[in-house]
């Protein structure tokens, strides 16, 4: 390659070089005709869209994955498993080094702890109720078909439990009963146990229908309770009145002893109080009380530190003292204000809490009404259910051996002068003093009374008023001293004892009334007021005198 000349040299020029250049040659060649290839016409296939590549050998199957997936999860909890056992025997092994056996005196203390008596004392209720249904608490009677009744089922009156506890109503007799509202819940009141000196002096049970070998509650009193009831407003409370005059309010969700209770004081009761009911409405309820000196007390539920309002009932007319010595009471459905009383003397009289239109608060003295030879025992006013009111009508029992229906007196206008009433028939069937009698709850011509033979008697008076339709021996025998319906259904009733048993008794269909029960009632009513009671047969035999009423029931 030349060298490039700097700029102060002047290159040489080259001389001219001559080159060769071919002839052409001219000639004719042949035409080169060229072809193009047809176009490929492409078919579209619509079964086949994609072309199968080989992949090559192919993996595991859903099956293999999911055995595989399986025994890695078995392999797990089968360690785990090992695990928690490897645990659960050094836990045990801690445990078992840590326990050791309690003397006497440490295994005392703890049996005499409040919370360990607590424990037993709800936990072996509730065993015990469930032992004692009659019916399998893992079935489901949904799947069973319901059972076939007869012609014959519920027409007789049939024994359903037993209450007996030999602890507390040993030696002790039922003075009084009540059905609370949940309607399982019964409430007993008892006197005295002679031969126990350290037992309370008085008692209230509360018996429960699922367990019948002892009280679900027990309360203390100082003094025997002769009279007890349910608060139909507010169901955890008990109330009950006792033979020295105290009114005691206990609590089923406290303990043994009373939450409130009435001073031993003039303001209050200084007699035995032999009657209480609750009137009023949800909103606005007091608890009378009544005692055999003639005091009516009115009490607020929740301040028993002295009555709202005291009502002392006297009469005039009586020879050693004007105090009249209640020994029942009670007020009509709907009422609060006037009641009527049973006394000892055999009369029945009618009182007003306040002043009202035509009459003064206190004792109607005018209107007596007499019939009884003896201390009335039972008194109690038909209860207001059904097409017609009955509410007028009542029944009293007494020691005299016999059940009284009357009906009361309007009081919008009472006697100015002495009007004695006379009762509208005479039930003289029983063997014994009778103690108590209760109308039905929900039919209208049945009532139950009991005597101290041991006799529960049914009554129905649109079947027969000569003779009880049913008649049965509670028990052993001994005195029955109170009777109280089932409020839900009326279906069972309940028996208190002399003996300090506690019985309930199914009445069956007995109770269940016809649409036409009403009607018939006003009709035997009717036939017995046109009948009258002033005429008395006398049997020669035996000198028996009892009222005869020729056109009742046709008769």
């Amino acid at each position: 390659m030349p060298c490039r000349p700097s700029s102060t040299e002047v290159p040489p020029t080259p001389s001219p070089v001559k080159l060769s250049q071919p002839t052409p040659s001219l000639g004719f060649e042949p035409e080169l005709t060229l072809l193009r290839p047809r176009d490929e016409k492409v078919l579209y296939n619509k079964v086949v869209q994609t072309v199968e590549l080989d992949e090559g050998p192919s993996g595991p199957t859903e099956d293999e994955i999911r055995k595989r997936i399986q025994a890695e999860v078995e392999a797990a909890t089968a360690v785990r498993e090992q695990e928690l056992k490897q645990e659960n025997e050094q836990i045990a092994k801690e445990i078992e080094e840590e326990i050791r056996e309690l003397t006497e005196e440490e295994r005392a203390a703890i049996f005499a702890t409040p919370e360990f008596l607590d424990f037993v004392e709800e936990s072996s209720k509730r065993i015990q109720r469930a032992l004692n249904d009659s019916y399998d608490y893992t079935q489901d009677y949904r799947l069973i078909g319901g059972g076939v009744s007869t012609d014959n089922e519920g027409k007789r009156v049939k024994e359903v439990c037993a209450f007996f506890d030999e602890k507390w109503a040993k030696s002790r007799s039922i003075t009084d009963i009540d059905w609370s509202i949940k309607a399982k819940l019964i409430a007993a009141s008892y006197n005295k146990n002679p031969t126990a000196v350290n037992d309370p002096d008085g008692l209230v049970c509360i018996w429960n229908i699922h367990m019948v070998d002892r009280p679900e509650f027990v309360f203390h009193s100082q003094s025997d309770v002769l009279s007890t009831c349910f608060s139909p407003f507010h169901p955890n409370l008990v109330f009950g009145g006792t033979y020295s005059g105290q009114i005691l309010l206990w609590d089923t969700r406290a303990k043994h002893l009373p939450v409130l209770k009435s001073p031993l004081s003039a303001s209050g009761h200084t007699y035995p109080v032999y009657s209480l009911q609750m009137v009023g409405t949800q909103n606005a309820h007091n608890l009378i009380s009544s005692s055999t000196d003639g005091m009516v007390c009115s009490w607020l539920v929740d301040m028993l530190a002295q009555p709202q309002e005291t009502l002392e009932l006297v009469h005039a007319g009586h020879n050693k003292t004007n105090e009249v010595a209640i020994t029942t009471f009670d007020f009509p459905d709907n009422e609060t204000t006037t009641f009527w009383v049973g006394t000892e003397e055999g009369n029945v009289y009618q009182a007003n809490r306040y002043d009202r239109a035509g009459s003064k608060a206190g004792l109607n003295q005018h209107d007596i009404y007499k019939g009884h030879s003896g201390p009335i025992m039972g008194l109690h006013f038909h209860p207001l259910e059904g097409s017609i009111d009955f509410s007028d009508i009542f029944l009293t029992c007494s020691v005299d051996w016999t059940v009284k229906l009357w009906k009361a007196k309007t009081t919008t206008k009472p006697s100015t002068s002495v009007n004695v009433i006379s009762p509208l028939y005479s039930f003289e069937e029983a063997d014994d003093y009778v103690y108590d009698v209760r109308w039905h709850p929900h039919h209208p011509a049945v009532f139950g009374s009991v005597d101290g033979s041991g006799r529960f008697d049914l009554w129905n008076l649109n079947t027969d008023t000569e003779v009880p339709i049913i008649t049965t021996n509670v028990g052993t025998g001994r005195a029955i001293n109170k009777l109280a319906w089932e409020r839900k259904d009326g279906r069972r009733a309940a028996l208190g004892c002399s003996d300090g048993r506690l019985y309930v008794y199914d009445v069956g269909d007995v109770g269940v009334p016809r649409d036409s029960e009403w009607v018939d009632l006003q009709k035997t009513i009717s036939n017995i007021v046109a009948g009258g009671t002033s005429l008395r047969i006398t049997g020669a035999a035996d000198g028996d005198s009892r009222p005869l009423s020729a056109s009742l029931n046709g008769r």
